[in-house]
């Protein structure tokens, strides 16, 4: 008997599932033009998911005024979240730039996104991430986006440090007392009020301390937040731009990629620029408020004898904030 072979394979339906298609962008300031440029971008990828029938619009991320050096975006860490949780099956973007600039970052997140199967489309280099040549010349192109970044700062670095050796005053933003407008600076008076009731007083011999505490209770807020104390208030009482003057530049960026501001101890020339905006207290009375911080030091910051000393006590400096290192001894080691 001729053998016969009967398919007896279920037939099955194939049902199609779109794919979830989400897009990012970026503009690394807040002026108008970038602003208007990201709702463009927004307007653009809307309608460009959307076309696609195969494919379900899954949302735009947008980070306004974020530098694409870090990656502590809002957004950017919204939509990864999204990619996690399986929200999102595809993100689509202009370009390697305006995903990450810098090279660290962008691998890594292409890489934990393929491994959820999330592909990342760069349009501008028609890159798609979740391909075998994708992460080669991902690596390229985010090496030349991060060395653009870099230049890129140092050309804005020299052009602030130019301005402040021509006695302008730059990079000035939040302060109690002031009011700062695109670059604009002009007197608070209600604030005003309460930086020379500050100087009054502590001149009069109130001390920092009791400063602190009677803002608090008359719960004036603060510009950045938080609560008054007596580093506050101190601060304020040192703080030259009360007298119209301007020491510049006291922090520094040591790093592109992280944006990290430190203290500048000399490693950047300082220059002190009288006269860069309208004063809220008078030189005599700054002035005496600087005679009384610096008796009040000298009586609390008595040195002690150290009696115990290394051979490298004294001659390690930390790179970063200028504090010598100290030696400390941890379960006997």
């Amino acid at each position: 008997m001729e053998k016969q072979i009967i398919d007896i394979t279920p037939l099955r339906t194939i049902s199609f599932q779109k794919k979830r298609v989400a897009a990012y962008a970026r503009v690394s300031c807040d002026k108008d033009a970038m602003l208007h440029s990201l709702a463009a971008q927004i307007d653009y990828y809307r309608k460009y998911i959307k076309r696609r029938p195969e494919w379900e619009f899954a949302g735009v991320y947008a980070d306004e005024a974020k530098t694409g050096t870090k990656d502590d975006r809002e957004q950017f860490q919204k939509l990864l979240s999204d990619c996690r949780s399986g929200l999102v099956d595809m993100v689509i973007t202009k370009s390697v730039s305006r995903f990450a600039r810098n090279t660290v970052t962008l691998l890594s997140t292409a890489r934990s996104l393929k491994e959820l199967g999330v592909n990342v489309y760069f349009e501008d280099q028609n890159i798609n991430s979740i391909s075998d040549e994708g992460e080669l010349m991902l690596s390229i192109l985010a090496s030349y986006a991060q060395e653009e970044s870099l230049s890129v700062s140092e050309n804005c670095k020299w052009y602030l440090r130019q301005r402040m050796k021509d006695g302008y005053l730059v990079g000035i933003r939040d302060m109690f007392g002031y009011n700062i407008e695109r670059g604009v600076v002009t007197i608070n008076e209600s604030e005003a009020a309460i930086v020379r009731m500050v100087f009054r007083e502590y001149n009069s011999g109130a001390s920092a301390a009791a400063l602190a505490r009677e803002l608090e209770n008359a719960n004036v807020p603060r510009v950045s937040g938080g609560r008054w104390t007596a580093a506050r208030i101190r601060d304020m009482l040192k703080n030259e731009k009360y007298k119209g003057d301007a020491l510049q530049p006291k922090k520094f960026v040591a790093d592109h990629l992280t944006k990290r501001l430190v203290r500048n101890h000399g490693e950047l020339d300082m220059y002190y620029v009288q006269g860069t905006h309208e004063a809220i207290v008078d030189e005599a009375t700054y002035n005496a408020a600087q005679e009384r911080l610096a008796a009040n030091y000298a009586k609390t910051n008595v040195k002690r004898p150290n009696a115990t000393r290394y051979p490298l006590s004294g001659k390690i400096v930390c790179g970063n904030c200028g504090k010598h290192y100290s030696h400390k001894t941890t379960h006997g080691k």
